[in-house]
């Protein structure tokens, strides 16, 4: 799974509590749902085929907050004890034999299965998807929180044929059922934890290509993203093709599928075979300079092999997981983009794990409570270090026996580290301590290996080196070298570092003769334009990166008040990335900047309070709240909107959308506002009201 940077990764906690069911093998499940959309509800019947491997008096499965209607063994009705938790079935089963169990129940889940757009009057909205890993898909399907169970789940979804339906394996047939509607049937093969089981509704269209091996992949979209397929998409055969040839094992499942939804929780979930992500990796090429989704596409698509295919036996091998598909969406960038951008990246996140380390936050990789940081960048460095330690060649022949040997079964650290130790033939016990074990994050190691390996950030490190501290004499030593210089990301990180410090010559000549890269940093870093090169900054509106163009806007607008509508009258057309960047921006300063179009402010406000709406993604609305927020500008619509954010199921929405509530309700004024539209509140709205203000 594939976290953002404002989340802190707590799926370690998964198996606490968890109780290890070792005498029966749950072997397989047939599923049979129907989401009831308005309701938020499932109805579903699920038969799983289990061995008795000794013999028990009892089996249990975890199922949360569910109404049972039937529950049946080999087709007799059994007692059972259910503790809104986990359902246990008491009967003595004896060894070698086989049964079934056949569980027919009702949920309303208020985690793992989200239902989206019903609330709205766009049908093109509504969505159905799951997210199992850190939340228990036991809320939707009676199943194993523990990932050591291990089933082939086939999945058969009632729904009507109007959407589309995506879920693990291949789609065999859709049938009509006897309400009328259609089921839609898909067939694994192979067996899987429960967090793995997902799947995804609403209105998609999608693209089939195939990799080199034979494997279909299947991209999916909602038509009115159809022009952003393919530079969302770009580079997905490629990387499919990379992975396989790279880990040396062939892709384990029937097929592969990318379905793009709304408001997920992360940038993406590695659902076996059936990679949910985040919508707004849906960029036109203009955005993809900024944001894509080629990490993204090759991490969930890497843990097809780590993760799903051999999967940790506990939090305490999680850098099994995200370590290791971390590491391959990074060799993937490296096949793609090229070794400059490989080593500049890695060295971008040696320095975020340095500060996170010297801050005392320090976090060994076989710590389960450890967070993303440790997990998915520490976790990747580990495994470059590791493979400059045993050489290319072992280093994938461990892997490939380590693939092999634990198919479809569960591992441990010690596992995975044998199979490196009998491949090279190496002790490894004191890598395990340095970089495993130990909190420290060794900067001075990996920085030494970065500058061994790449030209650019040797010649970086020395230049810095040579300035020290004295900013002033940047300037000279960049003239010196400036033309020699080869690497655009190193050009960009020395703009970064002393842009602010350069003189308006200097920067004029960089923002006439250098790339899209380099520019930017200029964007990025000056924090006041000076007039001689204000003609030469204002070109930079044209660039073609909406982050670019966002600075270079607010940069104008603020040091050139004379020429504002000017500015404003270039930008009026730009929605800018996914999280539509420019045009809330260029809202707000429309609103803020005097004369200007004033006739048109009313429906300025109007458009941005519009942003704040359930019907847009959760990183549109936080923008506009927080743009409204610095204006002070909330209409009552706006604070009902936020009202209702404080309940949403992305946590950190939720929580700053928290926050900002208390503030605005800290205004006696606010308060009296607040009670003003009270009345038109659910009543879970009402009563988070009352808690909020001490009612």
């Amino acid at each position: 799974m594939k976290l953002g940077l404002t989340l802190i990764f707590f799926l370690s906690l998964q198996l606490l509590g968890a109780q290890i069911q070792d005498k029966v093998d749950f072997i397989r499940a047939e599923v049979y749902i129907e989401p009831i959309p308005v309701e938020k509800k499932i109805k579903g019947t699920v038969r799983y085929e289990f061995n008795v491997l000794k013999d028990v008096d009892s089996i249990f499965l975890d199922a949360k907050n569910m109404n049972f209607l039937s529950v049946l063994v080999d087709l007799n009705k059994v007692k059972y004890d259910y503790d809104g938790k986990r359902i246990s079935i008491q009967k003595k089963f004896k060894k070698d034999d086989a049964h079934a169990i056949v569980l027919t129940y009702e949920a309303s889940p208020k985690q793992t299965i989200y239902f989206l757009g019903w609330e709205d009057d766009d049908p093109h909205n509504n969505q159905i998807w799951t997210q199992g890993q850190g939340k228990y898909t036991s809320h939707w399907l009676p199943s194993f929180d523990d990932m050591n169970e291990r089933v082939e789940f086939d999945l058969n979804i009632s729904y009507p044929l109007r959407d589309n339906v995506i879920a693990n394996g291949k789609r065999t047939k859709i049938v009509s059922n006897h309400k009328g509607g259609s089921i839609w049937k898909f067939d694994m093969q192979k067996p899987m934890s429960s967090y793995l089981v997902g799947f995804a509704i609403g209105n998609f269209d999608k693209k089939t290509i195939q990799s080199t091996s034979g494997i279909p992949i299947e991209l999916y979209y909602e038509p009115k993203d159809s022009l952003k397929v393919e530079p969302t998409y770009r580079y997905s055969k490629r990387i499919f093709d990379f992975l396989e040839h790279e880990i040396g094992v062939p892709y384990p499942w029937q097929n592969y599928k990318q379905v793009p939804v709304q408001d997920f929780l992360y940038a993406g979930m590695e659902n076996t075979g059936a990679t949910i992500f985040s919508n707004t990796f849906m960029v036109d090429s203009i955005a993809f300079v900024d944001k894509n989704y080629v990490n993204v596409n090759a991490h969930e698509m890497a843990h097809q092999w780590f993760g799903n295919l051999v999967t940790e036996q506990s939090g305490a091998h999680h850098w099994l997981h995200e370590g290791f598909a971390t590491y391959y969406a990074y060799l993937a960038e490296k096949d793609i983009f090229g070794d400059d951008y490989f080593y500049w990246h890695l060295l971008e996140t040696a320095r975020a794990l340095y500060n996170f380390s010297g801050e005392g936050n320090g976090e060994a990789l076989t710590d389960p409570k450890a967070g993303s940081l440790t997990f998915y960048e520490k976790g990747a460095w580990a495994l470059i270090m590791l493979h400059e330690r045993v050489g290319d060649a072992n280093f994938k022949q461990g892997i490939q026996n380590y693939l092999s040997k634990y198919a479809f079964k569960n591992v441990t650290i010690a596992d995975f580290m044998w199979e490196m130790e009998k491949a090279s033939g190496m002790k490894l016990g004191d890598f395990e301590e340095k970089w495993l074990q130990e909190s420290e994050f060794p900067f001075a190691q990996v920085k030494e290996f970065l500058i061994h390996k790449s030209p650019s950030i040797r010649a970086y490190f020395e230049l810095k080196d040579s300035v020290g501290d004295m900013t002033a004499f940047a300037e000279t030593r960049l003239k010196e070298q400036w033309f020699i210089l080869s690497s655009d990301l190193m050009k960009h990180q020395l703009l970064l570092d002393y842009g602010n410090d350069l003189s308006a010559e200097f920067l004029k000549g960089i923002l006439v003769n250098e790339s899209l890269k380099v520019r930017q940093a200029i964007a990025l870093s000056l924090k006041k334009v000076p007039e001689s090169i204000q003609k030469e900054f204002e070109g930079l509106i044209e660039d073609k990166s909406y982050k670019t163009m966002e600075s270079v806007l607010f940069r104008l607008w603020s040091d050139f008040p004379t020429l504002q509508s000017q500015y404003l009258d270039r930008t009026s057309g730009v929605l800018g990335l996914p999280n539509k960047n420019i045009r809330l921006l260029w809202l707000t300063l429309a609103l803020v900047t005097p004369e200007y179009n004033e006739p048109l402010k009313p429906n300025y406000f109007e458009e941005l309070s519009g942003y704040t709406s359930s019907e847009h993604h959760f990183e549109v609305r936080l923008l506009a709240f927080q743009y409204l927020k610095s204006i002070g500008a909330f209409s009552d619509e706006t604070v009902k909107n936020l009202v209702e954010a404080c309940d949403h199921h992305v946590w950190h929405f939720k929580k700053s959308c928290r926050k900002m509530l208390k503030e605005f309700l800290k205004e006696d004024k606010n308060k009296e506002r607040l009670m003003g539209i009270y009345p038109t509140l659910s009543l879970e709205q009402q009563q988070y009201i009352d808690k909020t203000l001490g009612r």
